[in-house]
């Protein structure tokens, strides 16, 4: 198994996660990062906390054995967050995510953790949050689409200035 090969991926894809969720928020004021679509919907604040409350579990408890609580739960309830503390999580945590995948040794990755009842490698599940996140980042773009109609920026072009 090549473990740079997978760090070096895994390393580009949290940091292109990271850049375009920013990106998106950046275009957005407090209200419509907190706005639902729909009682059933999440808001882009509800996402963003449940993608920190997963690096809590998968990252912080599952990977670096640190002692963690997580209430998944609380993660969906309608919680007004501001732009500012929105920004910090995404910067702050995806960074915790990519010093991990520098930092952590061959050992470590094929270290296994308990997910859903199933034992999985750490780099099973580092794979698994890149896809996850990248779920989320969807919708959180779609969200921003709906309340920014025509004047929404594409994350994915890189414009030259």
């Amino acid at each position: 198994m090549d473990y740079n090969f997978n760090r070096e991926w895994l390393t580009i894809k949290f940091k292109e996660i990271r850049r375009r969720i920013l990106k998106a928020v950046d275009q957005l004021d407090d209200e419509q990062l907190n706005w639902q679509p729909d009682q059933s919907s999440h808001s882009i604040s509800m996402l963003i906390i449940h993608m920190d409350g997963n690096i809590e579990e998968r990252i912080v408890k599952g990977i670096l054995r640190e002692d963690s609580d997580r209430s998944r739960e609380n993660e969906f309830k309608p919680t007004y967050v501001k732009k500012a503390e929105l920004q910090t999580i995404i910067q702050d945590r995806l960074q915790l995510v990519i010093n991990t995948i520098q930092m952590i040794t061959d050992e470590t990755l094929e270290q296994t953790q308990m997910v859903r009842n199933r034992e999985r490698t750490n780099l099973d599940m580092l794979h698994q949050c890149a896809a996850h996140y990248s779920e989320h980042m969807g919708q959180l773009f779609y969200i921003a689409k709906l309340c920014l109609k025509e004047q929404y920026i594409s994350t994915s072009v890189i414009r030259k200035k």
